[in-house]
């Protein structure tokens, strides 16, 4: 009986609701067209869906109070300016569910108030109407059920049992099921699909794993910075010091020359060790010069003739020479690419010239590289490129190499750059 009664309430309840729902659809468009007519629709559009939003809320949290369940909060925050706030609106795919929810809403919102009325109706009135069926006239009177016409007392209070019995039964299976119906397709239809749940989450867990790693990116920059101007300038002072300490020495010092020798001679090794564990770690280049100024020491110092174009499209125009900022882990990414296809080439192709460029275009950074060399790039036998796509693939980018034997050899990358 309890959960009879819920449904029932349920069910009449979002009834009116639903009817009201009717006036959404023809409302949204008045409002919509109006934008092109008199205007007004610019400003009251996007608030109409955030009417919207709140309405399908309240429809939303009420199911999801019936089935027993937790909904998370939709919220539709507009932004500042009329452009944005459309743009919003127009991208928002939760504005088009909404949407979508009120056709559903009145397709099933309605019947199934209907149907519940119905059937808890039907025995309501039959107990109410059956002891006054000695007020209709003889040649017009009472009918129950089908249409079954009263004439006494024992066919009023006979119709009224049956309807009582028949229809407290038929409600009791029915009208819980029904309300269950119902709820469960309101808040599917406003619920994302396992689809856009996914893309979600991918697109979070991208947009986290960028953060981490322009953080980390920014750690190996302070400590390139640390290591090149306190270690290495130690290091560098200890070598002077002691390279002073050997000429001061006497010629017949003897094994203190030698061990003094030694350690001069293992300051500098260190002093070159380390060099190259910050150059292998984050280019000093790149933080003095940037990208740009950095590939053009790379070709400028390469073993084959090089040259570097930059253009950059993401601004809707061409501009040659130039890429914008990029994030730290793009840029550190894109010259080690760069380094490593040109070692290759100098080392293994026989080029006798290659083509570097990097072309932005919105949220991706396109690095082609492209020699005139013998091609057969063998990445089994440890050519680099095994190197260059796991580089690629921590930033999510792609790899593609071309190289036919008797060249040319050319390998793209394409790396996710967004801010």
């Amino acid at each position: 009986m309890r959960e009879l009664l819920r449904g029932t309430r349920y069910l009449l309840g979002g009834l009116p609701s639903a009817i009201a729902t009717l006036f959404a659809p023809p409302l949204l468009a008045m409002v919509a067209l109006s934008s092109g007519i008199a205007g007004l629709g610019l400003f009251a559009f996007p608030r109409a869906t955030v009417v919207l939003r709140r309405w399908a809320e309240w429809h939303r949290r009420r199911a999801a109070a019936y089935l027993g369940v937790t909904v998370i909060p939709r919220d539709l925050v507009l932004g500042k300016g009329l452009r944005a706030q459309w743009r919003q609106v127009l991208d928002d795919p939760e504005v088009r569910r909404d949407a979508r929810w009120t056709l559903r809403q009145i397709a099933t919102g309605i019947p199934a108030g209907l149907a519940a009325l119905a059937l808890v109706g039907t025995p309501v009135f039959s107990v109410v109407a059956a002891p006054l069926w000695w007020l209709f006239p003889a040649d017009e009177p009472l009918r129950l059920l089908a249409g079954i016409p009263v004439t006494g007392w024992g066919s009023a209070l006979g119709l009224a049992a049956v309807s009582v019995a028949g229809f407290g039964a038929l409600s009791w299976w029915a009208v819980p099921r029904l309300a269950g119906f119902h709820a469960r397709g309101c808040v599917a239809a406003l619920e994302p699909t396992a689809e856009e749940l996914l893309t979600e989450r991918v697109g979070e867990l991208t947009e986290s794993r960028a953060g981490v790693l322009d953080a980390h990116g920014a750690e190996l920059r302070r400590i390139e910075r640390d290591l090149h101007d306190g270690t290495q300038a130690r290091l560098v002072a200890i070598a002077m010091r002691l390279g002073v300490a050997r000429e001061s020495l006497p010629d017949d010092a003897g094994a203190l020359a030698k061990l003094l020798q030694e350690a001069h001679e293992g300051a500098e090794e260190a002093m070159t060790e380390l060099r190259e564990v910050i150059r292998t770690m984050y280019p000093p280049i790149l933080a003095d010069r940037g990208l740009d100024g950095a590939l053009a020491a790379l070709t400028a110092r390469a073993g084959v003739p090089a040259e570097v174009e930059l253009q950059d499209l993401s601004a809707g125009a061409s501009r040659a020479g130039e890429l914008g900022k990029l994030p730290a882990s793009v840029e550190a990414a894109a010259y080690f690419i760069v380094a490593e296809t040109l070692t290759n080439a100098a080392k293994h192709s026989g080029a006798t010239r290659v083509l570097v460029r990097l072309t932005r275009d919105g949220g991706r950074l396109l690095v082609e590289v492209t020699d005139d060399g013998i091609g057969g790039v063998n990445e089994a036998l440890g050519t680099g490129v095994i190197g260059i796509r796991r580089r690629v693939a921590a930033l999510d980018g792609t790899v593609l190499v071309f190289s036919p034997a008797g060249g040319p050899t050319a390998i793209t990358v394409e790396l996710p750059c967004a801010s």
